[in-house]
């Protein structure tokens, strides 16, 4: 979702809501934004950084410090270095129970800050900032919004080996001290090796026995694994759609590494070029446009693939209500064409809009089939118009 309207939306959640939490992988841009918010508040406003030990110190005695600050909005920035702070937050709202009290930043989902979403629940409203998406940075081209992926430091950099350092840096952080930070504290080469296992299996259906073997660990233990790397926005599970028709249907998740950028450091693909010969260029297209897309999908609408036994099988299928009304199938062509398996899985699903998702930059054009040939960017406008 662009900037601005998350902006917006953010204002006026404040207005209404006690608290407010904008979630989000870490250095995607939440203390910026926050920090650009205040000055179209009506109340002062105070900025903690709780990675900061100074800041962290002030609340020591957190209900003295918060309650003497009770006309202020209180920014709590990495509220998952001090949990702890939830239970007395939940008491001086019931206190006083007024709009724009707090507002949390944080780098996990309200499900692995457990503590947030059962400390203040009815109290808080969450929203989700993602990384830069394409039609946000008119400025840069496709191909290298793809490559770098959409981390401001990444994708803004003055060129692709200041990209790339960033990159190395930000998974190093992640694997050493970010995710111990949620709760999951691994060896670092044993994280790693994890990683490098999920960013082989990108786009594909998640098979968690086969993760375990390669790990030498309990599926249940991967399947944990599997939830604290979600929980903190570095992998996507994307679930399958069925119903109760015959046809036998395939029933584990797809998964993705997020961020393009992410996977590509992950696979060592250091250059555009390089990407362009990979096997797996293909599946990081796939995995690209479903984060575009799904960056831009109102919380009400559900997101599926569509996959049977037989291969008939779909990327993207977007609800309304409880039926099937949007498909993507996602080509990396300029000439693309439907599989037999495709036209299978859309006269199955019967949607009213059925469309395939190539790297193209012009208009898109119909198919005798109904079905429409788009890019990207007219992509990411039918999703913001749903």
């Amino acid at each position: 979702m662009d900037r601005k309207v998350i902006k917006k939306e953010l204002l006026q959640l404040l207005n209404y809501f006690p608290a407010v939490a904008l979630i989000g992988a870490r250095q995607v841009g939440k203390t910026t934004l926050a920090k650009d918010i205040v000055k179209d508040l009506s109340v002062p406003a105070i900025y903690l950084d709780l990675e900061w030990p100074p800041d962290n110190r002030k609340l020591d005695d957190e209900g003295y410090f918060l309650s003497t600050h009770q006309n202020k909005l209180i920014i709590l920035d990495e509220i998952q270095f001090a949990p702890n702070l939830f239970p007395s937050i939940r008491a001086l709202i019931d206190q006083n129970r007024k709009p724009c009290r707090f507002l949390i930043l944080g780098s996990a989902t309200p499900k692995l800050l457990r503590q947030s979403s059962e400390s203040l629940a009815g109290r808080i409203a969450y929203m989700e900032l993602n990384p830069f998406t394409l039609d946000e940075l008119e400025a840069i081209p496709m191909e290298k919004h793809w490559f770098r992926g959409g981390f401001p430091d990444a994708v803004l950099a003055p060129n692709d080996t200041i990209s790339e350092l960033w990159k190395k840096n930000f998974i190093k952080a992640t694997i050493e001290r970010d995710l111990a930070i949620l709760g999951l504290d691994l060896e670092p080469l044993f994280l790693f090796r994890l990683l490098r296992i999920i960013s082989s299996a990108h786009g594909s259906n998640l098979n968690v026995n086969n993760f375990a073997k390669a790990l030498g660990v309990t599926t249940p233990t991967v399947s944990r694994y599997l939830d604290f790397l979600e929980g903190a926005f570095f992998i996507r599970r994307l679930p399958p759609y069925y119903t109760n028709m015959k046809k036998r249907l395939l029933k584990s998740p797809k998964i993705y590494i997020r961020d393009s950028g992410i996977l590509h450091k992950l696979l060592e693909i250091n250059s555009f070029f390089d990407l362009q010969d990979n096997q797996m260029v293909g599946n990081s297209w796939e995995g690209y446009v479903i984060q575009q897309l799904l960056s831009h999908l109102k919380n009400e609408n559900q997101a599926f693939y569509f996959k049977t036994q037989d291969d008939a099988e779909i990327d993207l299928v977007i609800l309304r209500g409880t039926e099937p009304h949007w498909v993507f199938e996602i080509k990396y062509s300029l000439a693309p064409k439907l599989s037999r398996g495709n036209t299978e899985a859309m006269n199955t699903l019967k949607a009213k809009h059925n469309f395939i998702v190539c790297p193209m930059k012009e208009s898109g054009y119909a198919l005798k089939n109904g079905v429409k040939i788009i890019g990207l960017l007219e992509a990411i406008d039918i999703i913001k118009a749903i």
